[in-house]
């Protein structure tokens, strides 16, 4: 892989742990925090893909849908708990990176490569993040959805870093935990590397396609070299 003029990193899930906000709660959760994690999780997602889909009228930022998310996933379980939801959602906004992460950053910086991050996130979430997991220093330029008001998968949204850094799409690398972000950054001619935690199934033909798949990003930089 030839060195790119920058690294694209996805946020939440990739860089940030999003089971970070339940496991410190665990507690007050009980033994089902992992499977309410996952459910919050997904609901999230669902959220940001049927405004998108439904038109710019139905947009609503990621912090809203993230507190939407939550509050369908604590009544669908029967936890009526108000304060334990205002402490999961501030836990939400300072999620810690995964341990890998500023050495990662720190080694790609050193290879002259500018990183950066775009993200569903709002502008207002990822400065909160960014500044809690101490990653603020390690990262040049941050892109939010909300410059295009519409969500990721959209095209428009990878557009934004090309625009940002003034380059054709096959000079950024774009790295992400999730399948769908990573399919479809490969769509709009980014080369991809997919970081996958837990071993799970290929999607979208990324296999056939290529894309680089690592366990952690403790790898990165060796593979940009």
């Amino acid at each position: 892989m030839p060195a790119p003029e920058a690294v694209v990193f996805d946020a939440y899930g990739t860089l940030l742990d999003v089971n970070a906000a339940m496991a410190g709660h665990a507690e007050r959760l009980g033994a089902r925090w992992e499977s309410l994690s996952a459910e919050w999780r997904s609901k999230q997602l669902e959220y940001t893909w049927v405004r998108s889909l439904t038109g710019a009228a139905h947009h609503e930022d990621f912090w809203l849908c993230t507190r939407d998310a939550l509050d369908f996933v604590l009544a669908r379980n029967r936890i009526d708990d108000r304060g334990l939801a205002k402490d999961l959602m501030e836990a939400y906004r300072t999620l810690p990176a995964y341990p890998e992460v500023p050495a990662m950053l720190e080694a790609v910086r050193e290879q002259g490569i500018a990183t950066a991050i775009l993200s569903n996130g709002t502008p207002g979430m990822l400065e909160a993040a960014l500044r809690a997991s101490g990653l603020a220093p390690l990262i040049d330029e941050v892109l939010s959805v909300e410059e295009v008001g519409v969500f990721k998968p959209d095209p428009r949204v990878y557009r934004l870093a090309t625009r940002q850094f003034g380059c054709p799409p096959d000079r950024l690398v774009f790295v992400s935990a999730n399948a769908w972000d990573a399919q479809a950054a490969h769509a709009c001619n980014m080369d991809v590397v997919r970081v996958d935690r837990t071993g799970s199934p290929d999607e979208y033909g990324l296999a056939a396609a290529e894309v680089a798949v690592l366990p952690d990003l403790s790898g990165l930089p060796d593979l940009l070299a």
